[in-house]
């Protein structure tokens, strides 16, 4: 059977078929080609003055142009969709992350030596006051430099903000649904197909 020029088809063969050329886009000259011209002209590429392509089917699935109920309009010779795609906050579904803060006791340890620095140092504890003695200029002694061997009551800490890391890799994912690749031809030669 005759094809209808411009007609496309699937084939198994790794070759365009005689009086055919496989769709991946090569341009054609008009002047060799001007049925098919008439019929796609530049839809898909060239001048339009002595050139033309041919659809490109290379690692894209076809589709019907126009629009279906409640999908997107798509004119003939669009190209669209990505093999991959990384996703972004905004494009994620809604979600919670939980945080437990747990309440710590907080103490502190002194000495019931009496003091005996003005200043704290390593190792120093805080101590019971020394020199007071109504001497305003005179610094008060309020650590001892013995080990501590006093625990004093301290309180508790709660968390009010907690920081929860970021996770995942931000690598891309796959897009494309389960496929297997074929040859895709156009006729070049045979009925100019008749509109109804």
């Amino acid at each position: 059977m005759e094809p209808f020029i411009g007609q496309i088809m699937a084939f198994v063969g790794n070759f365009a078929i005689r009086g055919w050329a496989q769709c991946n886009g090569q341009l054609l000259p008009i002047s060799q080609n001007t049925a098919l011209f008439s019929i796609i002209g530049t839809t898909y590429g060239g001048d339009g003055r002595t050139t033309f392509a041919l659809p490109d089917l290379r690692g894209r699935a076809p589709m019907h142009f126009g629009n279906g109920p409640g999908l997107s309009d798509y004119r003939l010779g669009a190209k669209g969709g990505v093999e991959q795609v990384v996703l972004n906050q905004t494009q994620m579904p809604s979600h919670n992350h939980f945080a437990t803060a747990t309440e710590v006791t907080v103490s502190l340890k002194a000495s019931s030596a009496e003091a005996d620095l003005h200043v704290p140092v390593a190792g120093s504890s805080l101590a019971a006051g020394n020199e007071v003695n109504g001497r305003g200029t005179d610094p008060i002694q309020m650590y001892n430099s013995s080990t501590p061997d006093v625990t004093l009551g301290g309180g508790t800490s709660s968390a009010t903000n907690v920081t929860i890391a970021n996770s995942g890799g931000n690598l891309s994912h796959e897009n494309r649904q389960p496929f297997l690749t074929v040859n895709y031809l156009i006729a070049l030669q045979g009925i100019f197909p008749p509109r109804s």
